[in-house]
C-alpha cells in the first residue's frame, strides 16, 4: 500500500513522456496522490488552500506565468511587435527606456509582472525586435542578444531600486533591520524619502546609458543610413 502513494509520480512521468497537457497531468497526479495517501478530497483542498496562503507570492508568480504563456500562445508576441511597429522612429533603446519608466512606477507600489521570464521575454523583447523590423532591417543575432541583456538589466535596476520605496515591503524592511543592527533607528517613511533621489538617479542613468548604447550598436550593425 505504501507504493500506491507513488502512483502520482508515475502519472507525471508518463504524462510528460506522452506530451499531454501539463496542468491536467499535475492536477490528476495531485488528486490520485491525495486519494491513495488517505488525504481525501477535503484534506486535499485544505492543503492547497493553506499552501496558497502561506506561499501566495510564489502562487501569484505561477499564475502570472500561466496567463502569460496562454497569451503568448495566442499571439501576444505578434501583437506587441505590431503595436511598436505603428510608432514612428521608435528605437530599441527608446522602448527599453520607456519600459524602465513604467517598471519603476509599478515597482514603487511593489507590483511585479513576472520579471524577465514573465514580462520582458514575451512582451518587451518582441516590441524591441519590432522596432528594428519597422525600419526595414533584419534583426542581427548578436544585436538582439545585446538587447536582451539591456532589457533584463533595465528590469533588474528598476525593480531593485524602486521596490524599496514601498513602505512595508521586504526590501524596505531588510534595509531597516540592517540599519538597526548597526545602531541606526529609522522609520520606513524616512527610508523611503531618502531612497527616492537614489532610485530616480539610478533609473535615469540606466535609461540614458542604454539609449546611447543602442545607438552605438545600431550604427555598428546597420551603419549610419536611416
Amino acid at each position: 500500500m505504501e507504493l500506491a502513494k507513488l502512483i502520482g509520480i508515475l502519472i507525471v512521468i508518463i504524462g510528460f513522456a506522452l506530451k499531454l497537457d501539463s496542468i491536467l497531468i499535475i492536477l490528476v497526479a495531485a488528486v490520485v496522490t491525495a486519494i491513495t495517501g488517505g488525504l481525501g478530497v477535503e484534506g486535499l483542498l485544505t492543503t492547497l488552500g493553506t499552501s496558497f496562503v502561506s506561499n501566495r507570492s510564489m502562487a501569484i508568480f505561477i499564475l502570472i506565468m500561466l496567463v502569460t504563456g496562454t497569451l503568448e500562445r495566442n499571439g501576444l508576441k505578434e501583437s506587441a511587435a505590431k503595436l511598436i511597429g505603428k510608432i514612428k522612429n521608435a528605437s530599441a533603446g527608446a522602448v527599453i527606456g520607456a519600459y524602465g519608466v513604467m517598471r519603476s512606477i509599478f515597482a514603487a507600489f511593489n507590483i511585479s509582472f513576472g520579471g524577465v521570464a514573465g514580462f520582458v521575454r514575451p512582451i518587451i523583447m518582441p516590441m524591441v525586435i519590432g522596432s528594428i523590423e519597422a525600419k526595414g532591417k533584419e534583426p542581427e543575432e548578436e544585436y538582439v542578444e545585446e538587447l536582451k541583456g539591456m532589457s533584463s538589466g533595465m528590469e533588474n535596476i528598476a525593480w531593485f531600486f524602486f521596490q524599496v520605496l514601498f513602505v512595508g515591503g521586504p526590501g524596505a524592511l531588510l534595509v531597516q533591520a540592517t540599519l538597526k543592527d548597526l545602531g541606526y533607528e529609522t522609520s520606513l517613511l524616512e527610508l523611503s524619502k531618502v531612497e527616492i533621489p537614489v532610485a530616480l538617479f539610478a533609473v535615469i542613468v540606466a535609461i540614458v546609458y542604454y539609449f546611447l548604447k543602442d545607438r552605438k550598436l545600431y550604427k555598428k550593425y546597420y551603419g549610419n543610413n536611416k
